[in-house]
């Protein structure tokens, strides 16, 4: 059987017993519109993801809700091929999340026809994208999660609402006591009672419903004596977000779409920012975000991973390459389109109504749309012409009619003021030589006695709404501090996802793929623990006996919490 038939086999077999489970788990509490768990998780991207597998592993009935259709968030309905340090085989990060990459690996080399050398390569990559060392497909990542979590969909433990969205929220004190959810294919609302609650949406959705006091956007530096920060407070600061989208190459074919509504703004649309972005943004010249200098990029789908000495935007996310699978499999190799041309600047999603945050999901697709549309009639070619019209827009592996991502590709959340947050004085290289009076090369990251995880990126912060260009600069590996996931007050509702004790500058490195899910899992065994010994995760992180005694029960499951 053709292999794509295979995986789309499979892929419908797994929401097939889902939507059994759905209807075996009304057990959980005694009217078909409520359910009742141990954990309520509220959002279904990576953090959910990993939260629910920790809580469920350690026996906990649990209750996950997803907006979309596509369980994965970032690696799946936004498409996004997961940004990686560059240890990640072999340190920094649970192992959870390396048995989520092995088991991805698994998936082709199980259903796809390999190569003989790609097959036997322990460490291979479908892409062979220049930003991860594991590009591959959103519809291969969301298979692995799903039937991950089958078991104990079938079994009753869980219970996963897909396209459904939280609407409001019961709260007593500082307790949550339920979350109103609406589906959005239905429209059948439903009442979740839980003993915690997990924000693992994209945006932090559930803190303004649950009270829970959050940050959004940019602090001053008087706020923060960060190097970096902003001279001025501004919560309408945030980072572009971007609609994804794939696409393939075909020599000699023409797909070139319908010329977007929106194509004459775009195509001379010139972003203002500060420092100034060198010209208009469909261009392959942007602002490299370290010298804040103009840096020309490269295309072309037929070429390298350079172009004339300039990066390859083509293999730069690509998520599949046909030489290495058998000839014929595929008509070409598949790339995903996040760039620098198409972040969306002129809006939020935070802070607006939801009129505007649709207006401008709309507009963002526009500007992708009329990115594609430039690449295929005007974007310069090595020969000396213009335009790819072989290229061609892949619906069918995002999901989607439009060919674009179910999702925005969301940068930046509302973030809990926390029990501790993290700063940029604990993670990034200048800030702290600086604190310390000490050269970079004899320091490291900030040491945290209540640490329950760890990640290693930059500071990457995209250019943002209120008109900053880039903000890009060395942090040294870090840790995940248990007091960035506790909110100052709310005692039952806890962060899984970008929503954490950051700052504007550092969530700009706790944001990443391998990061979420760390954090996500944590918050799972958090809740676990704290069942299971009857005391709040407050009262954890605050006795130095508990904390130990919870540090050993997650390194028992393989989350790290030092590097070596």
């Amino acid at each position: 059987m053709n292999t794509h038939h295979q995986t789309r086999r499979r892929f419908c077999s797994t929401f097939a017993f889902s939507a059994m489970a759905g209807t075996l788990s009304r057990s959980f509490a005694g009217f078909e519109n409520e359910y009742a768990a141990d954990v309520v998780i509220v959002g279904g991207g990576l953090g959910g993801c990993a939260a629910a597998i920790a809580a469920l592993r350690n026996g906990l009935k649990v209750v996950m809700t997803e907006p979309t259709d596509w369980i994965g968030g970032q690696l799946t309905s936004q498409g996004v091929p997961p940004d990686e340090h560059a240890q990640i085989e072999t340190a920094g990060a649970n192992q959870s999340y390396r048995e989520l990459r092995t088991r991805i690996r698994k998936h082709y080399r199980d259903n796809y026809p390999l190569t003989d050398a790609a097959r036997q390569n322990p460490r291979l990559n479908p892409g062979n994208g220049n930003v991860s060392r594991l590009c591959a497909e959103p519809r291969v990542s969301l298979v692995v999660l799903e039937q991950w979590l089958a078991p104990y969909e079938e079994s009753g433990q869980l219970v996963l609402l897909r396209e459904h969205v939280a609407t409001s929220a019961d709260v007593d004190g500082d307790r949550v006591r339920a979350v109103h959810v609406r589906s959005t294919k239905s429209g059948d609302s439903r009442v979740l009672r839980g003993k915690y609650f997990v924000d693992a949406t994209e945006l932090g959705d559930l803190l303004p419903m649950t009270q829970t006091e959050f940050v959004v956007g940019a602090e001053a530096r008087s706020e923060t004596n960060e190097l970096h920060a902003s001279d001025k407070a501004n919560p309408d600061n945030q980072q572009a977000f971007t609609m994804c989208f794939a696409v393939d190459h075909l020599n000699g074919e023409d797909h070139t779409i319908d010329r977007p509504a929106e194509y004459a703004f775009w195509r001379d649309f010139v972003p203002q920012l500060t420092p100034p972005w060198p010209g208009k943004l469909l261009d392959l010249t942007y602002t490299h975000p370290r010298s804040m200098k103009p840096k020309r990029l490269g295309f072309d789908p037929n070429g390298g991973k350079s172009v004339g000495g300039a990066l390859n935007l083509w293999t730069y996310r690509r998520m599949i390459d046909r030489s290495l699978f058998e000839p014929g499999h595929y008509a070409g190799d598949v790339s995903l389109i996040n760039w620098p041309q198409n972040d969306y600047v002129l809006g939020n999603l935070i802070g607006v109504s939801d009129e505007e945050a649709t207006r401008h999901v709309a507009r963002a697709k526009q500007l992708s749309l009329s990115l594609l549309y430039w690449l295929q009639t005007e974007a310069p070619r090595p020969d000396g012409g213009t335009g790819f019209p072989g290229l061609r827009l892949r619906a069918d592996l995002m999901g989607t009619t439009d060919g674009l991502a179910k999702a925005p590709y969301v940068r930046e959340s509302r973030r809990i003021k926390a029990q501790f947050t993290v700063l940029e004085e604990h993670v990034g290289r200048e800030n702290r030589s600086m604190v310390t009076g000490k050269p970079i090369s004899e320091i490291r990251a900030a040491q945290f006695a209540d640490s329950v995880g760890v990640g290693s990126y930059a500071i990457d912060l995209h250019p943002s709404s209120a008109g900053d260009n880039y903000i890009d600069f060395q942090t040294f590996p870090f840790q995940v501090p248990l007091g960035s996931l506790l909110p100052v007050r709310m005692q039952n509702l806890l962060p899984a996802c970008k929503n954490i004790g950051t700052t504007h500058l550092t969530s700009g490195c706790y944001r990443l793929h391998p990061v979420e899910w760390g954090i996500g899992e944590a918050v799972g065994c958090l809740a676990s623990f704290a069942l299971k010994n009857n005391q709040t995760p407050h009262a954890i992180q605050a006795s130095e006996l508990a904390l130990n005694d919870f540090q050993k029960f997650i390194r028992q499951q393989g989350v790290e919490t030092a590097w070596a």
